[in-house]
């Protein structure tokens, strides 16, 4: 029995969290007051997609009416013998679930949906929908191959929207929260949404990682170095090294401008930065300024312009070295197969060797990301940087996070919002919401000629600086590293893509894991192995099949590859020279820079 004095305590705790929720709702209301306006065709696929979808499901109907049927008989059955199954337990009087042959999700993975009947009933109710949609679309047979694909994409985006486990009401795991908190939970996760709102423009955005956790140049890309040359589009940072002798040739890295550099360089245990360092090499690193509307007009010739061809002649001159070695990740990669077409048009030998992380330059198969690239999406992406002069990190990042919905949008809303939990402290997932704008040109140039009209690898060639390149003038030495599961840059595209480069010199090696974790995979973690096969003649799967499998990260190996590129032993070099004093502490300016709303 409570006393009066619990009863008036709680009913304080009561009327403080109805206070806080008057006081957060005003605020939330203010919050969504300010949301921009966003062009429906950057928001999903146009009307023509679920007009074919509907074509051809009723020509689907039409021919083979049996097929449908039988689709919508199987559904009925087992959703009546499901209804059948639950009533005959309760009626038998026990309060539990009847059984259940649905499949594990991690969506699920709570007791209470495994046990109490009312909950684990929609569950298996909308594992069997979700299951009999995604048939329904799996089997059209009279829908282009591109359109099927796009559309059993967004087809899944909706069944996953709508998971029982994203809703209040029948998140078991939330609304137990909520009893075992007194509500506090509600608030917590109405005060967590009222923030991210605020803090981005009325956009919901999750907020993934602790912000007050980390600081870049602090906690993280702390590896030591020097700025020693600075323009509009880059910082080129130096690095100090940690041992008496290094490599004659340095090594240059040009990391992606659609992300921030650190991702190489987090923590020092997984920083790839400081293990190439520890090596012995002679290591630059280009990081990108996050461009505002006033760099509209930058485009492709000006990011390899001003910012490849200048960072490695910046490189040679620091060095006095006649060739360095180079890497490329992600776009970076993409435009540094650019870069070295060109300078082979040029006549220019700067390079000694090349290193790709995770590119595309084959863009006949797009992989996932591929269902963002029609048409319908592209227009609205025009019309946005051609009205904005740059493409905001907001729309980027939402695409990339929407390959990965389940992971990357609900379940962290869950634990926010309805959970009130606090965001992790979590190095990689603060990186992945720091994210950075595009300048307008430039995003519509790749998009157009390299992903839509996959002109460099196979059309008459992309222009570039004057001059017209094609992958197979890409001609030095060089070692290329896929991911398995990449969601982005999707392994087997990016094989055939290096089998069309002209070099006689090719290693392909294709490490476990994804985008990120897959690169980022420190020797010391033994976490994820690596497939390497040096018969590059064959198709991707036999290519695989072939393959020998090797425990462990790629580091070593390909560190084995690039110190017989990088010549003799020479005493370390210091950051910077006399023409090149250095201009401030690593990791710079350019990589703290903020986004403005």
């Amino acid at each position: 029995m409570t006393t009066d004095h619990e009863n008036d305590a709680n009913q304080d705790v009561l009327n403080s969290n109805l206070a806080k929720i008057e006081a957060l709702s005003q605020r939330l209301v203010a919050a969504l007051s300010r949301q921009r306006q966003i062009d429906p065709s950057l928001q999903g696929p146009s009307h023509e997609l679920y007009m074919k979808a509907a074509s051809a499901y009723m020509t689907e109907f039409m021919r083979n009416p049996s097929k449908v049927f039988e689709h919508q008989v199987n559904y009925w059955g087992k959703t009546l013998k499901h209804y059948i199954d639950a009533q005959h337990v309760l009626t038998s009087g026990q309060l539990r679930a009847p059984e259940d042959a649905t499949p594990k999700d991690r969506r699920f993975a709570g007791e209470l949906w495994q046990t109490h009947p009312y909950f684990n009933y929609i569950k298996q109710q909308y594992l069997l929908t979700s299951e009999a949609i995604n048939s329904a679309v799996a089997d059209l047979d009279h829908l282009d191959p591109r359109d099927k694909k796009r559309l059993e994409y967004f087809t899944r985006q909706i069944v996953d929207m709508m998971s029982p486990a994203n809703y209040l009401a029948t998140n078991p795991e939330a609304l137990q929260r909520a009893v075992d908190t007194e509500g506090q939970s509600l608030v917590d996760g109405l005060e967590n949404l009222v923030r991210d709102l605020e803090a981005n423009g009325g956009d919901l955005v999750v907020t993934l990682a602790d912000k007050d956790a980390f600081r870049v140049g602090e906690n993280l890309a702390t590896t030591p170095g020097k700025v020693v040359f600075r323009n509009r589009l880059f910082e080129l940072i130096q690095y100090a090294p940690t041992t008496e002798i290094v490599a004659r040739t340095p090594l240059l890295i040009f990391p992606p401008w659609i992300n921030k550099f650190y991702i190489l360089d987090l923590k020092e245990k997984n920083s790839l930065i400081k293990w190439i360092v520890d090596q012995g090499y002679t290591l630059f690193v280009v990081s990108w300024v996050n461009p505002d509307p006033s760099y509209a007009d930058v485009g492709m010739d000006d990011y390899v312009e001003e910012g490849y061809l200048t960072a490695i002649e910046q490189v040679k001159q620091i060095t006095g070295e006649p060739k360095i070695n180079a890497i490329g990740y992600c776009i970076a990669g993409t435009t540094l197969s650019l870069t070295l077409a060109l300078m082979k048009k040029r006549g220019d030998k700067s390079i000694r060797s090349a290193t790709f992380f995770t590119t595309l330059t084959d863009f006949s198969d797009q992989g996932e990301v591929g269902v963002f690239l029609e048409d319908d999406f592209v227009d609205g992406i025009e019309e946005e940087v051609n009205r904005n002069g740059m493409l905001d990190s907001f729309f980027m990042s939402r695409t990339f996070s929407f390959l990965r919905s389940n992971d990357l949008i609900y379940a962290p809303a869950i634990r926010s919002y309805m959970m009130g939990e606090a965001p992790p402290a979590f190095d990689l997932l603060y990186w992945n919401g720091d994210g950075t704008n595009l300048p307008a040109r430039m995003a519509v140039e790749y998009l157009r000629g390299l992903c839509q009209r996959d002109e460099f690898a196979g059309g008459a060639g992309f222009e570039i600086c004057g001059e017209t390149v094609s992958i197979a003038d890409v001609d030095v030495p060089l070692c290329a590293i896929a991911c398995e599961t990449d969601h982005i840059a999707a392994w087997r595209s990016s094989y055939r893509g290096v089998r069309k480069m002209g070099s006689r010199k090719k290693t392909f090696i294709l490490s476990e894991s994804g985008h990120i974790a897959g690169i980022v995979n420190p020797p010391s973690k033994m976490k994820y192995g690596h497939y390497t096969n040096e018969d590059l003649s064959l198709e991707p799967e036999a290519w695989l099949d072939g393959a020998e499998y090797t425990e462990g990260s790629w580091w070593p190996r390909w560190e084995a590859w690039l110190k017989r590129r990088s010549g003799a032993r020479i005493q370390a070099r210091e950051p910077g020279d006399s023409k090149h004093p250095p201009l401030a502490d690593a990791p710079g300016a350019y990589v703290k820079a903020e986004k403005s709303l």
